[in-house]
């Protein structure tokens, strides 16, 4: 069975595309049958970004390591028993055809609330939650007093994962592995960053997600996503004596895949 990582949350922003491009590819990379799924019907920046990328390699005549990508299976709804969503067939039909072929399945969620992101992290055995560090993007997962200091009560993302769990656990299947993965930290020990920092740690205990530090703010990542390239890519296109903020990006990427230590997976790049 595929291992299901689903990158999820119902903001935008918060550099859930630039995540899961990133770490399906690095694991492409080390050999990993790797396949994408994009729900966000509309947008599909996850997948733009990977047809960027074959589109780019073709013209350049260039074979690099890089996952698959597959849009939701088109269903006749007149097909269905009464009472299935047309949604939660489309999904499964891909889940269950991918499964066979695949070592992973990374699912790229919405930044809103829909039915089939809902029904996507009742499938993750990860899940992988990009978060801007600051009280903004924390009431995603819970609210706080004004003081920011102590938790008033939980987010209804918070709650729709706990469903996700109870769903798992009914079913029989092991628990959800949830990376909070926080983007956009600062560089200072700034009084907000310290704040944040004792605040989640007190949530992580009371729902049970571990951290992770993810990516900072970089010109890089804007620049790749046109042609469809991930920062281990620079060197296998020439680009030689990389400055310090992409090596310190990559360094953050190498921290990233560590942290959410995925079965057979090692951050050998």
């Amino acid at each position: 069975m595929a291992h299901i990582i689903v990158v999820g949350n119902e903001k935008g922003g918060a550099g859930k595309s630039t995540v899961s491009m990133h770490v399906a590819t690095a694991m492409s990379r080390m050999g990993h049958k790797v396949v994408c799924l994009d729900l966000d019907l509309r947008q599909k920046t996850l997948g733009r970004y990977i047809k960027n990328r074959q589109t780019f390699l073709t013209q350049k005549g260039l074979d690099l390591p890089m996952p698959d990508y597959h849009d939701l299976p088109d269903v006749d709804q007149a097909t269905l028993e009464p009472g299935v969503n047309v949604y939660d067939h489309r999904l499964s039909m891909a889940v269950a055809g991918l499964e066979p072929e695949s070592d992973f399945i990374l699912i790229d969620c919405p930044g809103s609330h829909t039915r089939l992101s809902q029904v996507a992290h009742s499938l993750a055995d990860t899940l992988i939650t990009p978060l801007n560090d600051s009280f903004v993007d924390f009431d995603l997962l819970a609210h706080v007093d004004s003081d920011g200091e102590d938790i008033t009560g939980p987010s209804v993302y918070s709650e729709m994962v706990w469903n996700a769990r109870q769903l798992r656990s009914q079913a029989g299947l092991s628990p959800i592995d949830w990376i909070v993965v926080r983007n956009r930290m600062g560089a200072q020990a700034m009084v907000n960053k310290e704040k944040m920092e004792r605040v989640i740690d007190k949530l992580s205990k009371r729902i049970g997600f571990r951290t992770s530090p993810g990516f900072n703010e970089r010109v890089i990542f804007r620049e790749l996503f046109p042609r469809g390239l991930t920062l281990l890519d620079l060197r296998d296109l020439g680009v030689k004596g990389l400055n310090i903020s992409n090596v310190a990006a990559r360094q953050e990427l190498r921290e990233l895949i560590r942290a959410l230590n995925l079965p057979g997976v090692t951050p050998d790049f």
